[in-house]
């Protein structure tokens, strides 16, 4: 059966990647028969973890969404290639012999989408196909496989600012291909910041415009921007009212401790 060539990308996140790598190391290793590292010029313990797994580094010294996921495939010595960031890890014990499988069922298949959360999950039991809906089904690159025969033909775009792996689902969908939900279930564990989250936000907003055509203009901005700030309002005051009932609620509590058993 396929082995499986595992790509992860990486920027300063030595912890979560270690864990990663001890992950797939001591629970998939008759799976995996090569694990790589793109690393974005990491200024942490992250090479030196990569070395303690033998994980094969390749740097990156210009990060692209499009460009990275082309490295990626090109590096893959096997012909199934699962993609994951560093603060993703597999948890199901079977999460790469099913992936095989169902490459082996498929040759037509260009990708795999696994499970890490409720929508996935609703999906994948209601039967979403990627081709009636492949934004809800389509890849996504972290903790999904593809097909390094179909990438020969379909490579990924370099120029494109987010959205690389819908827009190539659209794209092999169009061509013919199959993409399909897997039940291989993995954790996509990550805190953003504020600042983070506001550059996901802005390449977001260009990529559903340039992949989906959302229509934006200048009501729909100042309707999101109203929500947003009675959204915060409503949660301050929220927020303020139960702090308040633990606070007096603790303070009950002292004066008429209940007995100790």
């Amino acid at each position: 059966m396929h082995k499986i060539s595992v790509v992860i990308r990486n920027k300063n996140q030595a912890n979560a990647l270690s864990f990663l790598l001890k992950n797939l190391t001591e629970r998939y290793s008759e799976d995996i028969s090569e694990i790589i590292v793109l690393d974005n010029l990491s200024t942490d313990r992250s090479v030196s973890v990569c070395e303690k797994y033998k994980a094969r580094v390749v740097t990156i010294e210009q990060f692209g969404y499009g460009s990275s996921a082309n490295l990626a495939a090109a590096e893959a010595i096997n012909t199934i290639v699962v993609i994951f960031s560093a603060h993703a890890y597999p948890v199901s014990h079977d999460f790469f012999k099913l992936i095989k499988i169902k490459f082996s069922q498929n040759p037509n298949l260009a990708g795999l989408r696994c499970l890490h959360n409720k929508n996935d999950f609703k999906h994948y039991i209601n039967n979403v196909s990627a081709k009636d809906n492949p934004k809800a089904a389509g890849v996504i690159f972290c903790g999904s496989a593809f097909s390094k025969k179909v990438w020969k033909e379909h490579s990924f775009k370099n120029d494109i600012r987010t959205m690389e792996d819908k827009e190539w689902s659209k794209r092999v969908l169009n061509a013919g291909f199959d993409i399909e939900f897997v039940p291989s279930i993995f954790c996509y564990d990550i805190k953003r910041s504020k600042s983070q989250l506001y550059f996901r936000f802005k390449n977001e907003l260009i990529g559903s415009y340039q992949l989906w055509h959302t229509d934006y203009n200048l009501i729909s901005i100042c309707k999101s921007l109203i929500r947003s700030i009675l959204n915060i309002i409503s949660n301050s005051f929220s927020d303020l009212f139960y702090a308040f009932k633990r606070f007096l609620f603790s303070i009950n509590f002292i004066l008429n401790k209940p007995d100790k058993f």
